[in-house]
């Protein structure tokens, strides 16, 4: 798949599921309740053991129609390179590290790397980014996403941290293209509730459509 229509769906999607668990198994159960809750790009972080594996594993599991399938927590170059040849169709970093964006660059590889701050959003934009990660967010709220579009009106942001089921309206008209959820979504593996995950994926998953409606109006 083209980078742009990987682009193109996880905007249209709304929203990035972080995965994160302590074994293959695991990481596999959330994603399929993730995705049977109608959230499709997922975000298979490296936190996870044998992250690369997984990422395989998924890549089998499902076609590219089914899945928007990412790496996250990615670090460095080599781990981007790793994850791309795993099979994962974007990156995702907590920072701002330009060997990896400069990596991802190379193979057209969508990359989505965190920010802070409007230096560090510019910095990303001119090195390539194509949709910045606001993480923290929680830090901040959704105004961050507004005073940024104030002076960079064409910035695509995505925020991570903070946003859950009930707020997710409030970032999507702050102007955020999507949004990152992790334990806010995936809460009920903690417990081998999937079901609660797939429910609370639905809720996220209409409470975007609700608010780019009105947004629309």
């Amino acid at each position: 798949m083209d980078k742009e229509q990987i682009l193109t769906k996880i905007q249209d999607c709304g929203i990035v599921a972080v995965v994160r668990a302590e074994s293959t198994d695991k990481a596999i159960r959330i994603t399929d309740a993730c995705i049977e809750g109608g959230v499709a790009a997922i975000e298979l972080t490296f936190t996870v053991p044998h992250a690369d594996k997984v990422i395989e594993e998924l890549a089998k599991r499902y076609t590219p129609d089914e899945i928007i399938l990412g790496a996250g927590t990615v670090l460095d170059a080599t781990t981007a390179r790793i994850a791309m040849l795993s099979g994962a169709q974007y990156i995702v970093s907590p920072a701002l590290d330009l060997d990896t964006l400069h990596m991802c660059n190379r193979y057209r590889v969508p990359m989505m790397p965190g920010i802070m701050s409007v230096r560090e959003g510019l910095l990303a934009m001119e090195n390539g980014a194509d949709i910045l990660k606001v993480f923290p967010a929680d830090l901040f709220g959704p105004k961050i996403i507004k005073d940024i579009r104030g002076p960079i009106p064409y910035a695509k942001m995505m925020p991570t941290g903070g946003v859950n089921a009930d707020n997710v309206g409030e970032w999507i008209k702050a102007g955020a293209v999507a949004v990152g959820a992790g334990s806010s979504l995936t809460a009920g593996a903690k417990t081998g509730d999937y079901k609660q995950i797939t429910e609370t994926g639905k809720k996220f998953v209409a409470n975007i459509k609700a608010a780019r409606a009105e947004m629309s109006k």
